[in-house]
């Protein structure tokens, strides 16, 4: 199964994309009669669906595939698609998880999974702009496997950690390196708007498989910067799901970032920083394929600019 959110009247909605067909997954369920205490609000979100739980997943399967049989649905290729989970709680990323991208960073391998953050503001969806910053000079590319949390667990163990987990996509934990490498805190390079494209579907683990076993690829204006499987992860998904659940709760809908492979651009000779007008795309085999444009922030340009003619610093970080 495969569970989108599309852009509808400037509104997010909820969708199953069967083939090539999205159907609106509260139209679905109102259809087949399985509206929540008569309401179809259950069924707005991606996060509202997984909440619902497995059965109700199933449910909306079979429907959605009978609706698409019935010639329902509209076109993905006409719809915008949004991450697919607009609204997680928690957005917890993995860094320096490949041995070799460990290597080219200069470091060794982690005593245990080496966490950090993003939030809901970094999310865009599989086609929508990286916008860079003026605060940014050195911006990166890191594809990325993410999961996606269907069932809250606390303090699981690893041998269970997949029942917890509900699908997975694909996902480019862009970052500012000039940023990034200033502190020992990482997030100054990390969390910025829309610097966490992803998509282009939650694909469920029945549909996808073994998530140990997927090719990741990266490329750049169409030229392949990184190749590697998920083989390759120094603390595979489960051992990294258990963690992160003995540090806190995880609930449905919340996103984790399994770490990227090497071949990022700052450790290159020479180095390869993502300018305006290059694209970015991350693909996964199974799981579907990303491609995001690069722009620079005209607004904050504007109001640089604005600032600079009134005496102020243009770039007050730099």
């Amino acid at each position: 199964m495969r569970l989108v959110t599309y852009e509808s009247a400037h509104s997010s909605r909820a969708g199953v994309l069967v083939d090539s067909v999205v159907l609106d997954a509260a139209e679905v369920a109102g259809e087949a009669g399985m509206a929540v205490d008569g309401a179809k609000a259950a069924w707005g979100s991606t996060k509202a669906i997984l909440e619902l739980g497995p059965e109700a997943l199933r449910a909306l399967e079979v429907a959605a595939s009978a609706a698409a049989e019935r010639g329902e649905g509209r076109p993905a290729s006409t719809l915008e698609l949004r991450p697919p989970v607009t609204d997680p709680d928690k957005i917890i990323c993995v860094g320096l998880n490949y041995r070799a991208h460990a290597d080219e960073f200069g470091e060794g391998v982690p005593e245990s999974p080496n966490l950090f953050t993003k939030f809901r503001t970094s999310l865009v969806g599989p086609s929508a702009s990286i916008v860079v910053p003026t605060a940014a000079k050195a911006v990166d590319y890191e594809g990325e496997l993410a999961v996606v949390i269907g069932a809250r667990c606390k303090n699981v163990s690893p041998d269970r950690a997949l029942e917890h987990v509900v699908g997975c996509m694909v996902f480019n934990d862009v970052t500012a390196r000039d940023l990034q490498l200033r502190t020992s805190q990482w997030t100054a390079g990390k969390a910025i708007d829309t610097f966490a494209p992803c998509g282009p579907a939650l694909v469920t683990i029945d549909e996808v498989g073994d998530l140990q076993q997927l090719r990741l690829q990266t490329r750049v204006n169409g030229e392949t910067v990184q190749d590697a499987t998920t083989a390759s992860m120094i603390y595979p998904i489960t051992a990294i799901v258990s963690f992160v659940s003995q540090l806190m709760t995880l609930v449905p809908g919340d996103i984790i970032a399994t770490g990227t492979p090497e071949g990022v651009g700052f450790r290159r000779d020479p180095p390869i920083y993502l300018q305006p007008g290059d694209v970015v795309e991350v693909e996964i085999e199974g799981v579907g394929s990303i491609a995001n444009p690069v722009t620079r922030d005209s607004t904050a340009s504007t109001e640089a600019s604005v600032s600079h003619a009134q005496g102020g610093s243009p770039d007050p970080l730099l």
